[in-house]
């Protein structure tokens, strides 16, 4: 849970703002953008295959 307490003569827009960082950084805005649909096991299964594979052959790729 992201909390902001406003400061002392703080813009609305310099709140905001850092809301909007702290939202950022926490990753909330991520989970909501991965949760936004459903998505099967077996597809994240295969993105996390690819992603990895993807991972291993960059490593190999500069480990020459």
């Amino acid at each position: 849970m992201v909390k902001l307490v406003v400061r002392d003569r703080e813009t609305i827009q310099e709140a905001v703002r850092r809301f909007r960082k702290l939202v950022e950084r926490s990753g909330i805005k991520k989970e909501m953008r991965r949760r936004e649909y459903y998505e099967k096991p077996s597809e994240t299964n295969r993105r996390n295959r690819l992603r990895a594979e993807r991972r291993a052959r960059r490593t190999r790729m500069l480990s020459r």
